[in-house]
């Protein structure tokens, strides 16, 4: 049995008078076109591309992390990587 739930939304109010437009343009409700929004963007959570491995610089006389890197700070980290 299929069951229909009421919540509530916020919504800026841009979104919204863009959503209802594109609903009347569509001849739907603006409840069935959150649905359906709703609906493609969870189909699509289990086909995200496979992410790429990141390899940290690493410093050949300790073996260890390169001086200087601080792996709390990922801006300075990426910006490392990106010179080397």
């Amino acid at each position: 049995m299929l069951r229909h739930m009421r919540t509530t939304v916020r919504l800026s109010g841009d979104l919204l008078r863009r959503a209802k437009r594109r609903a009347a343009e569509k001849g739907q409700t603006l409840t069935s076109l959150i649905e359906e929004g709703l609906n493609v963007i969870l189909a699509d959570a289990g086909h995200r591309p496979p992410r790429t491995r990141v390899r940290l610089p690493i410093s050949s006389a300790s073996g260890g992390i390169m001086a200087g890197i601080d792996l709390n700070r990922s801006s300075e980290l990426l910006d490392r990587m990106d010179r080397v």
